[in-house]
């Protein structure tokens, strides 16, 4: 992933360093299984314990020959051990080592965007406290509809970030596993007890089966995970875009101090957070279309998912993290216009009270169709004509027949929109 959007915390996780740090850990954690079995001298196994280390410039001296990385690997590894290096990889394969590091650092990496993706339910959570009683216009097909809480905005993501939540926890533990089973998985050179008392050190779970490779629909999962939590946060960085348009404005970008928002015009406070959200939110789900494709490999393996998965892995989860807190930052500045909003709910004079005055109508026993019928004539004149909804509706002698000018006074109010927020909010638990 291209600096511009890898932060320092995740992207040390998918640095080469850290990368054999985790190879080295998992050969480290299977010889001494072997060593409190009986397979590895005690002697080679405290210099094996001791000595074991790496240089990334040697390792790339050997692969340049090699060809093989594991194989580089294991040799610089050898060059720092000495003679008991030779238990080093006992019984083993590469995907042994490879596939469990990878779920070591997609533990760390699946961790750390878990403390972010909790960080933006919690800042969430507080916006939605602040606006419960913040009236603002509802939309549907773009058009008006009825007024509603603007908090509820903040809710309703708030509630969909708690499925990721839950989501991504399901999904760390999927890919939280490892294997030390051997070629093909058969477990032919070492007893499954290494791997058992392995696992327990790197605190992974041991799969339940494998052939030479972790199944890839486990890192598919994770990869769908990150791209759901990626489509959530465009869900929100789009509405913040279409609020902030020139003729909406009722909530903004946080746009600081020396800020520029165009090169040639200098009244521009453009969305450009929202919008790179937007844009980095398709990577996350093309990153995990490519996951499925790696699940069907040949016989017991290939490598076709090696080359794909040292690009999709690291880049999802440094994208997600980045998207996380960007997001998370873009909802603690938001900037809020309620008088906007007001204005805006008055744009259409009154009539966004159609449903209540059509649903009074019906009461009074009059036909849905009926009502509707007379509802509507009144709503298409106060469009066409731009005359105020409300005295059409006392002019119509057909519904200040059935409703009286008191009532219709009553159907015009706010109060009923804002009503029922404090059950939707506690069913939600933000109460």
């Amino acid at each position: 992933m291209i600096s511009r959007y890898a932060l320092p915390e995740m992207d040390r996780i998918w640095t080469q360093k850290n990368r054999y740090s985790c190879w080295l850990e998992v050969e480290l954690a299977a010889a001494k299984a072997m060593h409190e079995m009986g397979i590895i001298p005690s002697a080679d196994f405290q210099a094996i314990n001791d000595k074991a280390d790496f240089d990334e410039e040697r390792i790339a001296e050997i692969e340049a020959v090699t060809r093989h990385d594991m194989i580089a690997f294991l040799t610089n590894v050898g060059e720092y051990v000495g003679p008991a290096a030779r238990w080093i990889h006992y019984g083993m394969t590469s995907s042994d080592v490879l596939d469990t590091a990878t779920a070591l650092q997609l533990k760390q990496a699946g961790e750390l965007i878990f403390s972010e993706l909790y960080r933006l339910a919690e800042t969430l959570k507080l916006k939605a406290r602040e606006h419960r009683h913040t009236l603002c216009m509802g939309r549907s097909h773009g058009i008006h509809a009825e007024p509603t809480s603007f908090g509820l905005k903040f809710a309703l993501w708030y509630d969909e970030t708690q499925r990721n939540i839950r989501r991504l926890e399901e999904a760390i533990k999927i890919v939280s596993v490892a294997q030390i089973s051997g070629a093909v998985g058969n477990y032919a050179h070492l007893d499954p007890e290494v791997e058992a008392r392995a696992c327990k050190y790197l605190e992974l779970q041991p799969v339940n089966i494998s052939t030479q490779v972790i199944q890839r629909d486990r890192h598919a999962q994770f990869l769908f995970t990150l791209a759901q939590i990626g489509s959530t946060i465009e869900k929100i960085a789009l509405e913040i875009r279409h609020l902030q348009r020139t003729e909406v404005r009722e909530a903004e970008e946080n746009f600081s101090s020396g800020q520029k928002g165009s090169s040639a015009m200098p009244h521009k406070r453009n969305p450009i957070l929202s919008e790179q959200l937007c844009g980095l939110s398709r990577i996350l789900r093309s990153n995990a279309h490519t996951a499925l494709e790696n699940n069907a490999l040949w016989h017991e393996r290939d490598i076709s998912h090696s080359s794909v998965e040292r690009i999709i892995l690291p880049d999802s989860c440094i994208l997600t993290h980045y998207m996380l807190v960007k997001c998370t930052t873009l909802i603690d500045t938001l900037a809020v216009y309620p008088e906007n909003m007001m204005k805006n709910i008055e744009l259409t004079g009154g009539l966004v009270f159609s449903q209540a005055l059509l649903l009074h109508l019906a009461k009074t026993g009059m036909s849905r169709e009926k009502a509707y019928s007379l509802v509507q004539r009144a709503a298409m004149q106060s469009i066409s004509e731009g005359e105020d909804f409300k005295s059409l509706i006392l002019a119509d002698k057909e519904i200040t027949t059935a409703l009286s000018r008191e009532t219709v006074a009553g159907i015009f109010s706010y109060d009923r929109y804002l009503r029922q927020v404090d059950y939707i909010y506690r069913r939600c638990g933000i109460i």
